[in-house]
């Protein structure tokens, strides 16, 4: 399978672990909001690599919008690049809601070290009862799940009435949404939220090391 372009933000100075980032179901993998977290991971020292599934590559390329793959083109896509980047072993893997989600459908079959979800989309907007758990719960590979506290895919109080592998770990991020911004009301800052969820993020990929 064709992986198409490989985005990476390279770090400075010595690499000191790969993450592999795939994208949410609507922007790319170039959208500012993962660029800024890719960018500012590599200045932690991280290799961040990201890709694009299939229908997001047709809406660049050809500047039309299809919906998302069908989740076994997502996985396939998935494997593919890890096995394009040398294995499972050597790699961080996850992504943005969507592209999270399917990371972790994967990650156990894959060897992957670890997993990384930013948003996870634990169920639809407004739809609590539409779980995609399953998987989470007998999950084997070492798991990280940056989640905004009042996230519309899995609020806190949703998920911690979940069961959940003892491989997860979830960093709740205060007043977070699915981009993990907060309202002004609580005091906190986008920018605050977002260094929290990067410091989460380096402190669990060099931890697997």
């Amino acid at each position: 399978m064709d992986v198409g372009e490989l985005l990476v933000s390279q770090p400075k100075g010595k690499e000191r672990a790969t993450l592999v980032l795939a994208h949410g179901a609507g922007a790319p993998m170039d959208h500012p909001w993962l660029t800024d977290v890719a960018e500012a991971l590599a200045a932690n020292g991280l290799r961040v690599v990201r890709f694009e599934f299939p229908y997001m590559r047709l809406r660049r390329e050809r500047g039309i919008r299809p919906g998302p793959d069908a989740p076994a083109v997502l996985q396939d896509t998935w494997l593919a690049v890890i096995h394009e980047l040398g294995g499972g072993a050597g790699l961080v893997i996850g992504g943005k809601s969507l592209g999270g989600r399917i990371a972790s459908m994967i990650a156990d079959e894959a060897g992957a070290r670890g997993l990384v979800c930013l948003g996870y989309p634990f169920h639809p907007p407004g739809k609590p009862g539409q779980l995609r758990t399953a998987h989470l719960a007998e999950l084997r590979t070492p798991a990280l799940i940056v989640q905004g506290e009042r996230d519309p895919f899995g609020t806190r109080e949703e998920v911690e009435t979940y069961r959940l592998s003892e491989s997860v770990r979830i960093e709740w991020i205060p007043d977070g949404d699915h981009s993990l911004k907060p309202r002004k009301s609580s005091g906190r800052s986008e920018k605050q939220n977002l260094a929290q969820g990067v410091a989460a993020v380096t402190e669990f990929v060099l931890s697997l090391r």
